[in-house]
């Protein structure tokens, strides 16, 4: 590992975002080398993770996929660009398949590095966002309640659930079959472990769903390398039902979610969504989020360019 790079790029990730931890050294997998523009040497290390038929994972990401770790320092769009160059030459020797992706998780505030992204054909196709903001009052529309959902509760979170994931399906990961038989046992442990799971309901129906959880971002924890260290609240699901969209619900919901998290010590929220999402793209920004980490992704993996 060249250390003189990764200092150089922990010194740009703190310029780029004050909430960003310090850029981690690679992990283990297969290097691949580039030369910038100057002949500036850049490294990365690629990872490929297969997926088995009903793992869970599937239900966001492709059954075969390519991620790369980059360091690159501070060389820019330059540098991003040749490693890129590298990883295309390197995914000649493969075939993919059409469940399959190439993937990179970068600083969203990097545009640099995102100018090189777009040109070899990757997307920003999710997020990684953070709300540091005290909580608001949002109270709930009138005949509308909120409370913490129970274990008898499952159906009816199980159902709100799977409407999220088919309409995140049209903008993101394919929908998959028996996304339903996946979720729903996570989710009946949760009811029963008392996890912070909300719903909102109108006239004793519920209408939108909170499902949550706590994350601890510690030192050599996978969360240290994407958030700063602390207790976070994590916003995991949240959905509103179609016919009440608009009206807001889903806003006090999330009022009450995140006054709960902040009177239980949470440093912060955090969630993912979809830039791509027409719905997810207007309603996190308003609610106090903005994009930490994007995924950039092409699917297949052979569309790399």
């Amino acid at each position: 590992m060249n250390t003189a790079l990764l200092s150089a790029q922990r010194a740009r990730f703190a310029a780029l975002d004050p909430l960003l931890p310090a850029a981690a050294p690679l992990p283990e997998g297969e290097v691949l080398d580039a030369a910038a523009a100057g002949g500036t040497r850049v490294t990365g290390v690629l990872q490929v993770h297969r997926h088995e038929p009903g793992a869970f994972d599937l239900l966001w990401s492709a059954a075969r996929v390519w991620h790369l770790f980059p360091c690159i320092g501070d060389t820019g769009t330059a540098g991003m660009d040749a490693l890129l160059r590298a990883w295309r030459h390197r995914m000649d020797r493969e075939s993919p398949g059409a469940d399959s992706s190439c993937t990179v998780t970068w600083p969203s505030r990097d545009a640099e590095a995102a100018r090189a992204f777009l040109d070899h054909g990757l997307v920003p196709l999710s997020v990684l966002a953070v709300r540091t903001g005290p909580p608001q009052d949002h109270p709930a529309p009138p005949g509308v309640t909120i409370r913490r959902a129970r274990p008898e509760d499952l159906e009816e979170v199980v159902a709100l659930s799977l409407a999220t994931f088919r309409y995140s399906g049209l903008v993101a990961g394919p929908w998959r079959p028996g996304t339903g038989e996946l979720i729903a046992p996570r989710l009946e442990r949760n009811l029963a472990a008392e996890a912070p799971i909300w719903l909102a309901e109108r006239d004793g129906v519920a209408v939108a769903l909170a499902d949550c959880g706590w994350v601890e971002s510690a030192p050599g924890s996978w969360a240290a390398e994407l958030l700063p260290t602390g207790r976070w609240g994590y916003v995991n699901n949240v959905a509103t039902s179609e016919h009440v969209r608009g009206e807001g619900i889903g806003r006090a919901l999330l009022a009450r979610v995140h006054r709960e998290f902040a009177g239980r010590g949470a440093r912060a929220t955090y969630l993912y969504y979809n830039p791509a999402n027409p719905l997810s793209s207007v309603f996190w920004p308003r609610q106090g989020y903005r994009p930490l980490w994007s995924y950039w992704e092409v699917r297949p993996a052979s569309a790399l360019r």
